[in-house]
This record gives C-alpha cells, structure tokens and sequence, in this order.
C-alpha cells in the first residue's frame, strides 16, 4: 500500500474518520497503533512479529536503564539493544550480500566455494523504524531522555504508519511528547497538510512514474544510446530520485498533520547547495543528522586532530552509503562522498577564506556538486559494474556510444517538475493554504484534475522502500 494508490486514500479516509470521531486519548492511539500495524502487513503480514518483537525489547530495555546505575549493566542494556536490533537489520538486509561477497573473495583467490545464500526478502521499512527505536534506547543511555511509561505511546511511536515504512526518521524526543495530550481539531492546520500532500503527489505520481519507464532502457544497456541521452538520464535521475523521497516525506508530513501529528522536516531544497557538506544538511535531513549524532559524534566526531576528525567522518559516510542497500555499488557511494568530505576539508584547511580561488569555486559550486552528484549516481544506480563503466566512460570522455535516443517525453516530465519545484520554492503551498475557503477548494479541485490527468498508468513502488 502506497500513498498513491486509491486504496491507501480509502484506508486514510477512514483513519481519519474514525480517529477524529473517538473522544478518548488513549482509545485514539489504540485505533492508530490497530491500523498502523495493519498499513503495515499489507506488504506482508509475517514481518509484523519483527517490528512488534523489536518494540518490544527496546521497550524493556529503555525501563531497565533507567533503573541502572552501574555503567557496567547500563553498557550491557545498551548492548542488548544494538545487537537486536542491528543484529535482525544485518541478517535480513546483509547476510546474503556478505557470504557473496565473502565466497567471490576465496574463489578469486583460487579456492573452490558453493555458497548458500538464503534470498531473504527485505522487512519494508526496517532501515527507518530500527533508526528510531535505537533513538529511544541511546537517548536514555545517554540520560537525555526519560523512558516512557506506557508500552502503547511507545508502540505507536515505532508503528506511526506515515513515517513507517520511508522516514521521516522520528527521534523518540520529538514524537512521544506529543502523545500526552489529546488533539484538538481546531488546532489542526488540514489545508495546509491537504495542500502539501498534493504538492507531495504531484511530485511522486507525476514527475517520478513519469520518469521512471524513459530512464530505465538507459541505465539498462548505456552503450546502445548516445551521450546526450546518457547525460540527460542521469539529469533525470537526479530528479527522479529527490521527487519521489521528498515527495512520500511530504505526504508523510501532511498525513500526521492530519491527525494532528507534526513530523521533522526531510528536505530543503538540496539541489540549491554550494558544496557537498551542505547538500547532506539539507538532504535526507532525518538520516544525516541521525548518522551525526548517534555515530560521528559517538566516535569522537570532531573533537581530536584534523585527520582523526576527517577519518571518523569518512567512515560514517561509508556506512551511511551501505545503510541504503546491500550492493557494492552502495560502498561504492559512500566511498566517493567520504573522498567528497576530504577535500572539502583539505580545501578550507589550505586555501584561505576570501582568497579569489575561495571565491571563485564558491560562485562554480552550485555547478560542481552536480557534477559530483552525476558521477555517485552513476555508481549508485546502476544495474552492474559494466554498465556502470559504460556510462562512466560516456561522463569522463563524453564516449558517443550507440545511435538510440532518449524517450523524448522526458522534456514534457521536467517541465512538470521545474514548474512544482519553483511553486514550492516561492512558498505557493503556503500562500494557497492561505486562500478563503472557497477559492481554495476550487484552487485544490483544478489541482488534483490536473494531476489525475497526468499521472502515471502505472503505480511505482517508491525508490526508498528497497533500503
């Protein structure tokens, strides 16, 4: 079940219905915690023991740390959590990926190996809800976060099924606050979360599907097209890739503002960047700063030399690149953003600010970090290493390869994109949020025909779901 699917709007609707007619708090979770549980087996119901068995421990866990005073026991408790948790994500996501990689190893070193490899399916949404629940137990661990009383509040925190499967990564500290109190539906802004759910759609079911079927015969045989084709594909997939994930976070966001929910904010516009550093600011914001406070700053962050600070965040680049899949394309990723992290470090260390070689790349940076960016999407989306080396060869020596062109109903997709992505940009969710009522309703009625007639045919499942 996705958000843009007709099933999924029935379902919300009565979500929401019901949510809303219920009186009591507590009767208000149970319903929400009842059909998250149930917006997740949809997929496939065998994987709800996981989620609820994970809930469940670190549950425990986080009531015994409070109770801990040794750092002996607290040490142990934490463990506890990691292991499990960590420990069903590597087997799950890495077991397969590991003894592959493990049997290619000894058989290039001349040993005969069969490997056994279990082809275990991916539990949908597991990289984002263990990132949560590590959130709740490392918090307390550390004595920044009181453990929560009851197992329900906890339990909806973990299951919230907007953010559930995709993100926004929800740190406990933001979300079980909220759970306290009862929701007002007059403190509930649903025009501005209608809006911005449309504007969500429009990016996921219009520009990203659209995108999908044009790029996909390139990234599949890159030597068979042209270089013009081969670069306007990976332009595309630039696009493709930031309107899908920002666009379920935006439909994540508005779907618990509608219940009165308020979610952290995911994106923020990280194609108009300067350099690197700050395109991780202001991509996939939830994860970034996940990965900076809970494992940069635990391995020391900045704190020592340069080099140990540039080591430390080499590393955590590198697993952050593994976190979004099993493939060495994704170390492949992580590799190039941490030799991204040294020069950006080597750079400002050696060449003095307001210097005109500092100001000049400043002015080139927007420019520089798409080259960059081309050139890891390359490595992170491709279908094989040859593939890979094929459309590599077309990025550094513009290699003109074969004479197939690109679909061109891309142009038509990328103006769709440019004319939404301008629309956010200026703030027209917001000013449309803002219109009297009936001009808004008719406002949003035009929008959501238009979009109707422009979607996609066929539903694509969204990019994130497969880390």
């Amino acid at each position: 079940m996705i958000f843009t699917e007709a099933r999924f709007l029935v379902f919300f609707v009565l979500v929401f219905g019901i949510y809303w007619v219920l009186r009591a708090n507590r009767t208000r979770k149970l319903w929400l915690l009842a059909t998250s549980y149930v917006f997740y087996g949809a997929w496939d119901w065998r994987f709800l023991a996981l989620i609820a068995g994970s809930t469940a421990v670190d549950w425990l866990v986080g009531a015994a740390l409070e109770r801990a005073e040794r750092p002996v026991a607290r040490r142990a408790l934490l463990a506890t959590s990691l292991v499990c948790n960590l420990g069903l994500l590597g087997f799950f996501k890495y077991f397969d990926f590991f003894v592959q990689s493990g049997a290619g190893l000894l058989q290039w070193l001349g040993l005969e190996v069969h490997p056994r490899t279990l082809d275990l399916i991916l539990p949908v949404g597991i990289s984002f809800y263990t990132f949560q629940t590590l959130s709740y137990t490392i918090d307390i661990y550390r004595r920044k976060l009181k453990p929560v009383d009851g197992f329900l509040d906890f339990a909806l925190f973990v299951g919230f099924f907007p953010q559930l499967v995709a993100g926004p990564i929800v740190r406990a500290s933001q979300f079980l606050p909220q759970l306290k109190e009862k929701k007002r539906f007059l403190d509930v802004g649903f025009r501005a979360s209608l809006t911005l759910f449309l504007f969500g759609f429009v990016k996921k079911a219009v520009v990203s599907d659209n995108i999908a079927p044009v790029i996909e015969p390139v990234f599949a045989a890159p030597a068979s097209f042209d270089a013009l084709s081969n670069w306007v594909t990976l332009f595309l997939w630039h696009v493709q890739i930031y309107c899908d994930f920002s666009g379920y976070s935006d439909m994540a966001i508005a779907t618990a503002g509608l219940l009165g929910y308020r979610m952290p904010l995911n994106f923020d516009f990280p194609y108009f960047c300067h350099n690197i550093g700050q395109f991780w600011q202001r991509w996939h914001i939830t994860l970034s700063t996940w990965f900076r406070d809970y494992l940069y700053v635990s391995l020391g962050g900045s704190r020592g030399t340069l080099w140990g600070g540039i080591l430390t965040g080499c590393v955590t680049m590198m697993l952050c690149g593994l976190w979004h899949g099993a493939g060495w394309q994704y170390v492949g990723f992580g590799v190039l953003m941490s030799a991204a992290i040294i020069l950006s470090r080597a750079w400002g260390e050696l060449v003095p600010e307001g210097s005109g070689p500092r100001r000049i790349v400043h002015a080139l940076g927007p420019l520089i970090m798409m080259w960059f960016l081309f050139l890891n999407w390359i490595v992170f989306r491709a279908v094989s290493w040859d593939t890979a080396q094929e459309m590599l060869a077309v990025f550094f020596f513009l290699d003109f390869g074969g004479m197939r062109s690109i679909d061109p109903r891309w142009f038509g997709v990328f103006v769709a994109f440019a004319v939404v992505h301008t629309a956010f940009w200026l703030g027209w969710h917001r000013r449309l949020a803002r219109l009297p009522d009936t001009v808004w309703a008719a406002a949003y009625g035009v929008g959501s025909a238009l979009v109707l007639a422009f979607m996609a045919v066929d539903y694509q499942p969204f990019i994130y779901f497969q880390f």
